[in-house]
């Protein structure tokens, strides 16, 4: 009995592992590959990885994307813990309400989201002409197509993701924890030092790893306010595959891989972090 189970188990699970061969782990594989192939498929070479860490174009997007995600997710995050913590707190009615606005704004990205801050911030948008003629120089002056801008239209879509990803772990804070703190002379400064941020330390983790491989990955808005006037990971990377005049698969995939690399070094300094945390409160 218990090993047809395991054979329904498993053969209600093989969709579902086919989908994961064919999707990602074979074309995760066929880029490692391609990214290490000569462009004639000659042989095999280190000389496109060596390209990007030489080439100052290269370097740059790198350091752009790492400046502009870990900017986004950081402010993303704070903002978040804000709106987390009073979704948390709201009565039945208010909650659903804020998690409405919530999902249709962390679902606002892409090219809709470019189109409407070039609308509202470029250099004839709204705000700014209004900025000028109120002779308020912050808003007259906001330059929306350079890394700050960028950064700027980032953080609009990671601070309602980040909530959504934040309210489960506010959730699990106690009333009661509070009330104990209180009783025993704590203040309300000290609970959140000693008893609520430990607890939400894992979500605040994870949360930013979240938000810094969304940010890191995302291409669509990136180019529809730059295009190709700023160097950033995901734009260099589609040039090597769509571009006009010279398309480089083999270069494009070793891109690629630094970007996934990244990704995996801020999860994994994260979770050390976190460890760290941990272990010193512990």
């Amino acid at each position: 009995m218990l090993n047809l189970r395991r054979k329904k188990y498993l053969a209600a699970l093989l969709p579902f592992i086919l989908i994961i061969i064919s999707f990602e782990l074979l074309p995760l594989l066929m880029i490692i590959v391609r990214s290490f192939t000569l462009a004639d498929a000659s042989g095999f070479t280190v000389e496109h990885y060596i390209a990007v860490f030489s080439k100052k174009l290269y370097q740059q997007a790198v350091i752009n994307s790492l400046i502009v995600s870990a900017v986004s997710a950081a402010v993303g995050l704070i903002v978040a813990f804000f709106g987390a913590k009073a979704a948390s707190g709201a009565d039945g009615k208010t909650k659903t309400f804020f998690l409405s606005v919530l999902n249709m704004t962390s679902n606002f990205a892409g090219l809709p989201l470019a189109f409407s801050f070039i609308i509202m911030f470029g250099n004839v948008g709204v705000f700014v002409m209004l900025g000028k003629q109120i002779g308020f120089s912050p808003l007259a002056n906001i330059n929306l197509y350079n890394v700050w801008g960028l950064t700027l239209t980032y953080i609009y879509f990671q601070i309602p993701l980040a909530t959504l990803l934040m309210i489960p772990a506010f959730e699990g804070i106690r009333k009661e924890w509070q009330e104990a703190v209180s009783l025993l002379g704590g203040t309300l400064f000290q609970f959140w030092r000693n008893v609520g941020i430990p607890v939400l330390l894992p979500g605040i983790f994870g949360t930013f790893s979240v938000l810094f491989a969304n940010a890191l990955a995302a291409y669509a808005t990136a180019y529809a306010l730059l295009q190709n006037n700023f160097s950033l990971l995901p734009i260099r990377i589609s040039e090597q595959f769509v571009g006009d005049i010279v398309q480089q698969p083999e270069f494009g995939s070793a891109l690629a891989v630094i970007m996934m690399l990244l990704m995996v070094a801020a999860v994994t300094i994260n979770n050390n972090l976190l460890k760290i945390a941990q272990g010193g409160r512990s």
